[in-house]
């Protein structure tokens, strides 16, 4: 895993913030904390990694890729399974820790709007930003069928309240809901790395589902 202190305070200066250094440090270790609570399974430093690395990749579709490298950070960094609320007081801690590291008010909040997004993953046309930070949520789909398979019991270590079969029936209403999608990728270097291999995933989880 790449040191993802060093990638947060790169991003972090490059959106303009002025404190110290030791605030900045700080406020990357607060986050990396939550990143590891222990009742993650899936939504844990690993993904953090692994969407900041498909931000990488996508980087010259964005227009302010190190606003969505923020975006990134904060986009789950509050996860306690309430959908809707849970990226909404993202969203705040995002303004709220931003603002406090000097970072200018118009950049923090148009990374607390990329992380208002993730709530339905769907960018407004036009909004580039939030497509990349969109696509990167989303590469876990179009991954090696190992990766595939750990996210997939890795979901639903998150949801091990839910009995069974209520989980496998939502869980087909998700995929169902993915696969009719025209493209799952809103970018054109998304849908060249990961449509393919994500429509394989999703087709061959909806089997084993419904076998």
């Amino acid at each position: 895993m790449p040191d993802l202190q060093q990638a947060w305070v790169r991003a972090v200066r490059a959106a303009g913030a002025t404190a110290d250094d030791d605030a900045v440090a700080d406020a990357g270790a607060d986050l990396l904390r939550r990143w590891h609570e222990e009742h993650r399974h899936y939504h844990d430093a690993e993904h953090l990694a692994e969407v900041l690395a498909a931000v990488d990749e996508l980087a010259n579709e964005a227009a302010e890729p190190d606003a969505v490298r923020l975006a990134a950070w904060f986009h789950d960094a509050v996860y306690d399974g309430r959908p809707g609320d849970d990226e909404r007081r993202s969203a705040d801690l995002a303004r709220e820790v931003l603002s406090g590291l000097g970072v200018p008010a118009p950049r923090a909040e148009h990374v607390a709007a990329l992380v208002q997004m993730t709530v339905h993953h769907d960018p407004a046309p036009g909004d580039p930003d939030a497509a990349v930070l969109c696509d990167a949520d989303l590469a876990i789909l179009g991954t090696d069928a190992d990766r595939y398979s750990r996210y997939v019991h890795d979901v639903r270590a998150e949801y091990a309240h839910v009995p069974e079969s209520m989980f496998r029936g939502g869980r087909e209403m998700v995929l169902k809901a993915l696969e009719a999608m025209p493209t799952l990728y809103r970018t054109a270097g998304g849908r060249e790395r990961w449509e393919d291999a994500a429509r394989a995933n999703l087709a061959r989880e909806l089997a084993e589902l419904r076998g």
